[in-house]
């Protein structure tokens, strides 16, 4: 197997990769994940048409998870920083869960694949932060990139 890892220096250091060489082109990452709830609360909270004490549970995940997008940099260290161009975090009701999906674009010298999944996971973390009174049996998975384009490899699951 030749590929390694990109963060880890010859020292086996901790290390920032260095973009510099590489081409701007136009990026684009899909990521998806879901929050699962018991029976009985999803019922109660589609029949609320998911407003909470709090207001609406998918619209404030929707901004949630917009805002991790844009401070991925702060909450991965060794994330570059990017100009985004595009964000939009969509959640729509499943079969007792929420499914959220989080497309980001930009265009850049590196990827936007950990955009994409902190905006998915910081959007099911702000339902789970609302919906947690109700019970703590709601679990948060499938948290995984989807599709990524415009690097040296495109990927699509």
């Amino acid at each position: 197997m030749d590929k390694k890892l990109s963060h880890i220096d010859e020292a086996g250091n901790a290390s920032m990769v260095d973009v510099s060489g590489k081409k701007v082109t136009a990026r684009m990452a899909v990521a998806s994940g879901m929050v699962r709830f018991p029976k009985e609360i999803y019922d109660t909270l589609k029949a609320q048409e998911f407003l909470g004490k709090k207001g609406s549970i998918i619209q404030t995940a929707i901004i949630a998870g917009i805002q991790g997008v844009k401070r991925t940099s702060d909450l991965i260290p060794l994330c570059h920083q990017l100009k985004l161009s595009k964000v939009d975090v969509a959640i729509k009701p499943g079969k007792n869960a929420l499914n959220i999906t989080c497309m980001v674009k930009c265009t850049e010298r590196t990827g936007v694949e950990m955009e994409a999944l902190t905006g998915v996971s910081i959007a099911a973390l702000t339902i789970y932060d609302m919906c947690k009174a109700l019970s703590q049996d709601i679990t948060i998975s499938n948290i995984q990139l989807l599709q990524k384009t415009g690097g040296k490899h495109d990927f699509s699951r």
